[in-house]
């Protein structure tokens, strides 16, 4: 029995430039964090020849092209898994529609365990480029790139996605005290709104040739955000995220909404410096700098909502219980 650990993410800045739509012809950067909230993707031997699947749904089949569960299917057709398994996903929070790109660590984590159940070790990279393939060229997810990589690597990264189709992911090289302080200011909170962010994320790349201002503005924000913390500028990274939101409300028309706006208006109003909707945006969970001075109010002005305390979270996906394999 295999169990895997991936991490779901938090993404700062740069969201949007990674679509490959936008960076073969201009280069892209993101700036993201793995955080310690994780899917769990479990792969156990049968002892017969069947397939079981369980998740939301349970499914039990005979041969891999009849699973219903797109991205298990494609993962057990690209790792040469064929039969006799069951599958078993696991999410430490909601894993649908809340923007910490639960559909990329599901990917990376099916794969790193299936590798892993067929006795091969495999890289990051490949993960994450496997990953891709799957997502984007098998089943034609209009999304892009920077969530495979952080789930497969881990850490806190400025990730570059090159002209040629090249990725680089790197270190910032942080202190580890400026890293607790920057986490510190950092609070995320449920919003109870849930949404298929491939709608939002359809019109977003359908709309790159048009918004290709904005998607630079976001690219240079992520480099400098990535200079301001070199520089350990923490208010001027939170006045970065605000900047950066601003640009993308403008990306889709269903990145944000009057309720959504509300919200994030009434943490700026409480102490909050800036933020974001995590992910696609249109809800899931809001992402807010706010210093620790201001932490109190900001709690008491969005009320309503639940707190997700985390840690950013420095490995990617990892096998943590591997008992073998019989014969």
């Amino acid at each position: 029995m295999i169990v895997v650990r991936t991490p779901l993410r938090v993404s700062f800045l740069g969201g949007g430039t990674d679509f490959p739509d936008y960076y073969r012809n201009h280069g892209g950067l993101v700036l993201s964090t793995a955080i310690d909230k994780y899917i769990y993707v479990i792969v156990k031997q049968r002892f017969d020849n069947m397939i079981y699947v369980n998740y939301s749904r349970k499914e039990i089949v005979e041969n891999v092209d009849e699973i219903q569960h797109e991205l298990v299917r494609e993962a057990m057709r690209i790792t040469g898994v064929g039969r006799g398994v069951e599958i078993t996903t696991l999410a430490d929070v909601p894993s649908s529609g809340t923007g910490l790109g639960s559909s990329s660590t599901v990917t990376v984590g099916l794969l790193q365990a299936l590798y892993s159940y067929s006795g091969k070790l495999v890289t990051a990279e490949t993960l994450a480029r496997k990953a891709c393939e799957i997502e984007i060229d098998i089943c034609k997810k209009p999304i892009g790139m920077q969530d495979q990589f952080i789930a497969a690597y881990g850490g806190f990264r400025e990730i570059s996605f090159e002209k040629d189709d090249d990725v680089t992911v790197s270190n910032l090289g942080l202190e580890d005290e400026l890293m607790r302080r920057l986490n510190r200011n950092m609070m995320l909170f449920y919003t109870n709104i849930t949404r298929p962010s491939e709608n939002i994320l359809a019109e977003q790349r359908a709309n790159i040739s048009k918004r290709e201002d904005r998607l630079s503005g976001l690219r240079e924000l992520a480099r400098q955000a990535c200079d301001c913390l070199k520089n350990g500028d923490l208010s001027e990274f939170g006045n970065m995220l605000h900047n950066a939101w601003e640009l993308k409300r403008g990306l889709a028309s269903g990145v944000s909404n009057q309720v959504l706006d509300d919200l994030y208006n009434a943490s700026r109003k409480a102490g909050a410096i800036g933020g974001k909707i995590a992910g696609a945006g249109g809800g899931g969970f809001l992402l807010l700098y706010a210093p620790l001075a201001a932490q109190d109010n900001v709690r008491n002005a969005l009320s309503d909502l639940r707190e997700l305390p985390f840690l950013f979270e420095r490995d990617g996906s990892r096998v943590v219980f591997d008992l073998g394999r019989s014969k």
